[in-house]
């Protein structure tokens, strides 16, 4: 395993990856930093993210295209391969995530689902609102929710 760290406008970010994909991408607050790789031992797929957030905080990138490697029970990997379906600029509500995913009773679960993702950003559970369309619940703050829906554009 492989850590890297990227310097967002919204905060640190760690992400943890191997050649099987990145499995974290999280917001770092307080400050202290496990032994950084060196640039050289960084692997393929580390170095794609950094490439791709850098892209992404830049309005140069709406998708992602490195490997990750999702790692939860069978309703979170569902409930966050739906996420992933969300379009860039668009925002889903809870029910609409549990509806997608055949469940419709579901919405408070997709929530406990959406809080428990290791993979922000590239998992966009940022994309996800309250059914009145107010934003709610964000494990990286709502402040950083409110910033990432900003960068693209959805208005609230």
């Amino acid at each position: 395993m492989c850590y890297a760290y990227y310097s967002s406008p919204i905060g640190l970010i760690k992400i943890k990856g191997s050649k099987n994909g990145i499995e974290i991408l999280e917001f770092v607050d307080n400050g202290k930093q496990e032994e950084m790789c060196k640039q050289e031992k960084i692997d393929e797929n580390t170095s794609l993210a950094l490439k791709e957030l850098d892209e992404y905080f830049n309005n140069k990138r709406t998708t992602f295209t490195v490997k990750i490697n999702i790692q939860g029970t069978e309703f979170q990997k569902k409930v966050w391969k739906e996420l992933i379906n969300i379009p860039y600029g668009k925002t889903y509500s809870y029910k609409q995530i549990a509806e997608a995913i055949g469940n419709p009773k579901a919405a408070r679960a997709v929530g406990n689902a959406n809080n428990k993702n290791k993979i922000a950003i590239i998992i966009p559970c940022h994309r996800v609102i309250g059914k009145d369309g107010k934003l709610v619940g964000y494990a990286g703050g709502i402040n950083r929710k409110k910033y990432l829906l900003e960068l693209e554009n959805i208005s609230l």
